[in-house]
């Protein structure tokens, strides 16, 4: 074989080894960061729900067992007037 030839045969072959290594570097980067933003996005919708179970939801169901008091305004939150009826109950001190 021509030393030529056999010369850019190896260069050829170094250069694709090298170009496989790289790519196989890229698609990994894009695996790793394509369940990155996956789990980031999970963790971003479910914190709140989960904060809201732990911390919102026993203060709100203490406030619905008040007598006296219901939620009948829009989207179950209480009126103006069932809030006013909240203060003057914690202000009694009953």
């Amino acid at each position: 074989m021509d030393p030529e030839l056999k010369r850019l045969l190896d260069e050829t072959h170094t250069l694709t080894k090298d170009n496989n290594r790289m790519l196989r570097a890229i698609r990994r980067d894009q695996w790793f960061g394509f369940v990155g933003k996956i789990i980031i996005w999970i963790i971003v919708l479910a914190l709140p729900l989960y904060l809201y179970q732990q911390y919102l939801q026993p203060l709100i169901s203490k406030f619905s067992t008040i007598p006296g008091v219901t939620a009948s305004g829009p989207f179950g939150l209480p009126t103006s007037t069932e809030l006013q009826k909240l203060i003057n109950f914690y202000k009694v001190g009953q």
